[in-house]
């Protein structure tokens, strides 16, 4: 079986701008809520650290997350992340039936 999708919620704000804010979503395959913080995290400490050497943003992994840009300047605070299931808002099903077809 595979492993479900888990949508991980990084809340971030610009550097010295108060009052811009928003969310930074990540979306994958994880066991559990705890390794989806976690790939998550090492997700974007790739792409950061891949904007910094002035390379491409590597965008899958063979786990399937990966990141699509990285904007400098924002500030995630991870400590404040939060994680669930992730519901596809185009599928039949949802993650919270308790079933899929």
């Amino acid at each position: 079986m595979p492993l479900p999708y888990f949508e991980v919620d990084v809340p971030i704000h610009r550097s010295g701008q108060p009052g811009l804010s928003g969310v930074h979503v990540f979306i994958g395959r994880a066991a559990s809520r705890s390794a989806a913080v976690r790939i998550a995290h090492e997700v974007y400490e790739a792409a950061r650290a891949a904007a910094a050497a002035g390379l491409e943003i590597p965008h899958g992994r063979p786990d399937g997350w990966g990141a699509c840009g990285y904007r400098p300047g924002w500030d995630l605070d991870w400590s404040a992340a939060t994680v669930g299931r992730w519901n596809n808002p185009y599928s039949w099903t949802r993650a919270d039936d308790g079933f899929e077809l």
